[in-house]
């Protein structure tokens, strides 16, 4: 894994902190009929999920509840971000899918009785538009077939490319989600190739234009990060429109990535909850074993019900 290594080396630059995981963190994986049931059924339809690429400690979780989220676009990615697990690109590794992918996200979605779809892909800045054909074909494929489906999708930032962003709200999806994953004076170091303003400006963008979706980021806790910034994340995102915000724990995935500077006890995060929700958020869901997809149709029902 090239990609892995180039970041493993850069890496040895950081103060490697050895700290033992607490309690609240030792989340045991289940094996379960239904988890072996959904891994048949993707294996099946050759359907990649973020689940398994990002190493999400819920996998099991979510699996056994019959609940996915599926990657698109491949599952290697054009960035190189210090927190992430996702496999990276190598010269000449990287191929678009088949246009029969979204007909095979389908038929994974009714053999997993799902209502609620969630969509991401790998970031592809090889691509002209970063790839928002293909959640657009993919939204459209399920509309088509099945129009009473919720969809959420969490796309990268398109390099600020407003026609790509455009083009995956013009889909239609119920959610349109996008992660500003840490603080902004992080960002040089943990996403290079990423911008914060930039991605303040997709989500205000969606915001303006297609104000009947909901907007929604989340972002990891333990990479450095103080108080005072967490809450100007936090006061950012509502002021570019986000209707929902999702707060975690982030866990080192691979020995190739940033380790992890603190491991935020539940308290903490519980305060982040209380700030935002005095801010004016719809939903806030904050805790250790968060991400941004987990229980995401849960989510989107409780900002129904609020508006």
């Amino acid at each position: 894994m090239e990609g892995n290594n180039i970041l493993m080396e850069k890496n040895k630059n950081i103060e490697i902190k050895n700290l033992r995981k607490p309690s609240w963190l030792l989340k045991g994986i289940e094996h379960t009929e239904e988890k072996n049931e959904v891994n048949r059924i993707l294996k099946k339809l050759d359907l990649n999920t973020v689940c398994k690429s990002a190493r999400c400690p819920n996998l099991s979780d979510c699996f056994h509840h019959k609940r996915a989220t599926f990657l698109i676009l491949g599952d290697r990615c054009t960035r190189k971000c210090a927190f992430c697990s996702m496999e990276k690109a190598k010269p000449g590794g990287l191929v678009s899918p088949g246009k029969d992918e979204p007909e095979r996200i389908f038929r994974a979605v009714k053999a997993l009785g799902l209502e609620y779809v969630v969509i991401t892909s790998v970031t592809r800045d090889d691509l002209s538009d970063g790839g928002a054909w293909a959640f657009a074909l993919t939204i459209n494929k399920l509309r088509e077939i099945r129009p009473d489906v919720q969809i959420e999708v969490l796309t990268p930032d398109f390099q600020g490319n407003e026609l790509a962003v455009a083009a995956v709200a013009q889909a239609g999806p119920d959610v349109y989600n996008h992660n500003i994953e840490t603080v902004p004076r992080l960002y040089e170091k943990i996403r290079p190739g990423a911008d914060y303003k930039r991605s303040l400006d997709l989500l205000a963008y969606v915001n303006k234009n297609y104000s009947e979706i909901f907007l929604k980021s989340g972002f990891m806790l333990g990479m450095g990060e103080t108080k005072d910034e967490v809450l100007k994340v936090l006061y950012d995102l509502k002021e570019s429109g986000c209707s929902a915000v999702t707060v975690g724990q982030y866990l080192r995935p691979g020995h190739w990535n940033i380790p992890v500077q603190e491991y935020v006890p539940p308290g903490t995060f519980k305060y982040y909850e209380q700030e935002a929700k005095k801010i004016g958020f719809l939903y806030v869901a904050s805790g250790p074993y968060v991400r941004s997809s987990y229980m995401a149709h849960e989510v989107y029902h409780e900002m129904v019900k609020k508006i």
